[in-house]
């Protein structure tokens, strides 16, 4: 099938560009269709969705943009409305991909648009600012590509031109590649790190699938986090495995590879059931590469690679995570078993191993266990995280479940 892509641009500034995008893709045997985020001035040439339908989408209008005399409270207006927009498109079977380009304006509209659509969506954003810091991870959706707008802020030239064609191009085949999750198979979504920290998945996984359930793994590095969450908040899993937490820990204590304030949130928001154990809690993870905070010197750390360190946390710190986990869990509308491994919770804290804490576990577990609302059902089992006996534990919970028809 001939696929459709959904180009998006201010087109009264950036009409040129935006055609050649749009020129390649048909070039290359897909078709196109337009979407003009401008605020003040007109294309030469109409395109497929305007100005003032995209306002008009978001309950607003173009004069209502230009009548708040503010640039960013304007595009907020465009923003809105082309991300409703978008959305309700592909919902009705309009385009298959979306390509936005932008300045730092530009951007900021494109990564309202791309969490507006669904995970598997193809979503390509042709930047400016591609990868800056000035981009924070919480608002990128998490399958977004990003590509450097290069040398095009005034204009075609052949340096952006090389950018601009292997936007098109990628946007193109990712439309044409893309195999959607399935809606109709039962998924469980699970959190975990590499099998160096935790290796429940191993049995796990096809345990479950022989079940009659697929099973999609996260790795809970931040981004890993949000694209959970993203679908747990769309009810997308028929149950959640929710066993590395560490982001929360994370997000508690400041570090930057965080999941969000919202991690632990939107599985209980949808009702969607939850086996929870705090796989990892003990540790904070920061960026390797930069300098060490000061707050953190004192600490044991695990230096994972040169991308990734891991501190390890003390006995208070142990009881902020525990209370987090409490707090976050409390406001779940639908079903919560949380399992607490009483020898460990990460391969690295086993007895024996060089980060075994066994006094800074038991506070930990007690101050969860204390903190706890009615309902949340706490499972205390004598057994390391990656024990054979921790993996029967959550299948017994699971198989209860689907017994009294929780799970389906």
């Amino acid at each position: 099938m001939v696929k459709t892509i959904l180009v998006i641009g201010t087109y009264d500034t950036k009409e040129d560009e935006l055609g050649f995008l749009a020129d390649v893709i048909e070039n290359q045997g897909g078709k196109t269709l337009t979407m003009d985020v401008s605020v003040l001035g007109d294309p030469s040439t109409p395109t497929d969705y305007s100005k003032h339908d995209v306002a008009t989408e978001g309950g607003s209008s173009i004069k209502t943009a230009i009548a708040s005399g503010d640039e960013n409270q304007a595009m907020q207006i465009m923003a809105n409305g082309a991300s409703l927009l978008a959305a309700r498109l592909f919902a009705e079977g309009k385009f298959d991909g979306t390509i936005v380009l932008g300045g730092t304006m530009g951007t900021d509209l494109a990564l309202d648009v791309c969490s507006a659509l669904p995970l598997g969506v193809p979503k390509y954003i042709v930047s400016t600012v591609s990868f800056s810091p000035l981009i924070p991870a919480e608002r990128l959706a998490a399958d977004t590509q990003m590509i450097l707008w290069a040398g095009g802020l005034y204009g075609l030239n052949s340096v952006c031109k090389a950018s601009l064609s292997q936007a098109a191009g990628a946007v193109l085949g990712a439309a044409r590649a893309v195999q959607m999750p399935d809606p109709d198979k039962p998924l469980i979504g699970m959190m975990s790190l590499g099998t160096s920290a935790l290796k429940y998945v191993i049995p796990l996984k096809p345990a479950l699938e022989a079940r009659g359930f697929e099973v999609a793994v996260f790795h809970a590095t931040g981004m890993g986090g949000r694209a959970f969450e993203s679908l747990a908040g769309q009810g997308a899993f028929a149950c959640v495995f929710d066993f590395c937490t560490q982001e929360l820990g994370n997000e508690v204590h400041g570090s930057n590879i965080s999941a969000g304030m919202d991690r632990l949130t939107n599985a209980g928001k949808s009702g969607t059931p939850q086996i929870v154990a705090p796989g990892c809690y003990d540790l904070v993870d920061i960026v390797g590469w930069q300098p060490l905070p000061e707050k953190w010197s004192k600490h044991p750390r695990h230096e994972h690679n040169r991308l990734l360190t891991s501190i390890v946390l003390d006995e208070g710190e142990r009881k902020e995570v525990a209370r987090a986990h409490s707090v976050q869990l409390a406001t779940a509308s639908g079903p919560v078993a949380i399992i607490l491994p009483e020898r460990g919770l990460g391969e690295w804290d086993r007895e024996g191993a060089d980060l075994h804490n066994k006094a800074g576990l038991g506070v930990f577990l007690k101050e969860l266990e204390d903190t706890l609302s009615d309902n949340v059902k706490a499972h205390r089992i004598d057994s390391h995280i990656n024990d054979a006996s921790f993996a029967t534990k959550a299948l017994e919970i699971f198989d209860e479940w689907r017994t009294i028809g929780l799970i389906v």
